[in-house]
């Protein structure tokens, strides 16, 4: 037996391994990105970075179906991209064990939106559980496995934020101490795996089957318990609302634990197929009864409809956003006063920003000059919406900028306006799911210009590899996606850019805004940060400057602003500065120069 201190996506990784997982699949996505990364640091686990996370899924499904048991592990939003897999391998079911980890980003901290993953495992008709704290990510990943091959179905592991990214003691056996599972037979079965409609109306009937067999399961699975209240210490509230009854999973169980100790809570580890026998007796058993959950009301709609009564639930508590225990208790004893401190008054806000040196910066202040729409994409030059560049308009998911920027060419040209969009997106967005929508805008006659950043890396999410780096996900060697060559192949003119050269990639995107039919720029350089690429840092000329602040367009976090007898001025933070220039290349008064010793 071995103890550590685990986040909830470590633990993830670490039973799967124990469980005799071999074959792991993801696409990085925050708050999921870890689970994959331990993984690599274990010989004998076949551990990778698929191109998007359909192609994790359907991969992981293949190995499933191989004999090994498999997982693939993404973001919420990746499970849109797993989603059309996701639904047909509810038909197929299983060979070995099968997971799908989905990372929920409640607040949304890092996310385009904030849905909930419950849906799709009662769209798909297969099981999701939910662990509350890092020992219950580890042991449930060894109870979806074993779920998946006792019923013939993927599993849901279903996390959030703060049980992806939260550390907490676990306890686990040793690699070397795990139990060995059976090897199991790779067959040929094409009633079971081929979905012609023929053997797919045969395999509905078996799901529901399926599903009927695992609400019996759910009543008395030991995942789904009733914790007694305890009485414990409660340095803050004070107050219980008398014979309270709490139905909470995942970390909504710690919240309402740590507002209500004298409640009884019935803890899901299972979200879906739900124990309704269970909850109508618990419900008898209490006077009020609450239900705490973040984001949708998904366990409420379902007791709703048993015609159980729910007197606190989404009426109380909010739809959006993260709870806190704070905000637990005061929504249900309705003493707000104590709910969550506001932030302490006069520290100022740090919005997001663009790390110093960034390529990103020079292509931002350049396209913050034109009059065009400009669409982006998922990635750290999202960022570009902000000032003071605000030089993207709008962001929809993982490679709609290309896409879009074709259908508004088409509706500018269906409206006699001779207006050029362009496109910007990332190397690992554009392989991910940008190809698709180039081809389609070569296709269909788009005229726009596409701005593809390739800086080796998928940076917004740590500095991950990816098909276009020439590296695997433990960073060895692996063939390398040519992406001008691939673009040429599309059908498309490319051109190479250098973004920190902001005064030929002026000219460069007027030119190429007057000319006819689509093009293809690609920057070449590095992440500034994952590469730790500074050249030495620049200190600015007092005298010179004239205080015009141009500079402060590229919008770095190293440049200083100051007065001095009413004179303003620039300097330059040394620590900060990477020498990249492109805060020079906007002085006219030529102020800056390279710093001395």
């Amino acid at each position: 037996m071995k103890k550590e201190i685990l986040s909830g996506n470590e633990a993830i990784a670490r039973g799967f391994v124990d469980a005799g997982g071999r074959f792991a699949a993801s696409y990085p996505g925050t708050p999921g990105t870890e689970a994959l990364e331990e993984l690599c640091r274990f010989p004998g686990i076949h551990a990778e970075w698929s191109i998007n996370e359909k192609a994790a899924l359907e991969a992981a499904v293949g190995a499933s179906l191989s004999g090994i048991r498999s997982m693939a592990s993404m973001k919420h939003v990746g499970v849109n991209a797993a989603a059309d897999p996701l639904m047909t391998a509810s038909y197929v079911g299983v060979n070995a064990g099968l997971v799908l980890m989905a990372a929920d980003d409640p607040g949304m901290f890092s996310s385009q939106n904030e849905q909930d993953t419950r849906h799709f495992a009662r769209m798909a008709k297969i099981p999701c559980i939910e662990p509350s704290d890092s020992q219950e990510a580890m042991d449930f990943t060894r109870l979806a496995l074993e779920l998946s091959e006792q019923f013939d179905t993927p599993v849901i592991l279903r996390t959030t934020t703060r049980i992806s990214h939260s550390r907490s003691v676990v306890t686990f056996f040793s690699r070397e101490k795990k139990v060995t599972k059976e090897k199991r037979v790779m067959q040929i079965n094409i009633p079971k795996y081929v979905m012609l409609p023929a053997y797919a109306r045969e395999r509905h009937k078996v799901i529901e089957k399926r599903l009927q067999k695992l609400e019996k399961w759910a009543e008395k699975a030991s995942i789904n318990q009733i914790i007694q209240g305890d009485g414990g210490p409660r340095p803050v509230y004070r107050q219980p609302v008398d014979r309270l009854g709490i139905i909470a999973s995942g970390v909504s169980f710690q919240y309402a634990r740590a507002a209500f100790p004298d409640a009884r809570i019935l803890k899901l580890g299972m979200t879906w197929p739900l124990p309704e026998q269970m909850i109508r007796e618990f419900a008898d058993s209490v006077e009020k009864l609450a239900i705490v959950e973040e984001l949708d009301p998904f366990i409420e709609d379902a007791v709703r409809a048993m015609g159980v009564r729910v007197d606190f639930g989404k009426n109380v508590l909010p739809l959006t956003g993260e709870l806190t225990p704070g905000m637990v208790f005061g929504a249900i004893s309705g003493r707000r006063e104590n709910e969550s401190k506001t932030p302490v008054a006069g520290i100022p806000d740090r919005p997001p920003n663009l790390c110093p040196g960034c390529s990103h910066r020079g292509l931002f202040v350049v396209l913050s000059k034109l009059k065009t729409f400009v669409s982006g994409d998922i990635g750290c030059y999202t960022l570009g919406a902000l000032e003071p560049f605000s030089a993207i308009h709008s962001v929809l998911c993982m490679g709609a900028s290309v896409t879009m920027a074709h259908g508004i060419s088409t509706g500018l040209k269906l409206r006699g306006i001779k207006r050029k969009p362009v496109a910007v997106i990332g190397d690992s967005t554009f392989l991910h799911s940008g190809i698709t929508g180039l081809i389609n805008l070569a296709y269909n006659g788009g005229d726009a210009i596409v701005v593809i950043m390739n800086n080796d890396t998928t940076g917004m999410t740590g500095g991950q590899e990816h098909p276009g780096t020439g590296r695997d996900a433990r960073r060895e060697k692996a063939p390398r996606v040519d992406i001008m060559g691939l673009c040429r192949a599309c059908g498309l003119r490319v051109r190479e850019i250098d973004a920190y050269d902001i005064g030929s990639l002026e000219a460069i995107f007027l030119e190429e805004m007057a000319a006819r039919g689509p093009v293809v720029l690609v920057s070449n350089q590095p992440c500034a940060l994952r590469y730790r690429l500074a050249k030495g840092p620049l200190e600015i000329d007092a005298e010179k400057c004239t205080g015009c602040l141009k500079c402060l367009k590229a919008g770095c976090i190293g440049l200083k602003t100051a007065s001095e007898g009413g004179r303003k001025y620039v300097s330059v933070d040394k620590l900060m500065c990477s020498g990249c220039g492109i805060c020079a290349r906007l002085c006219k008064a030529d102020a800056f120069m390279e710093a001395r010793a």
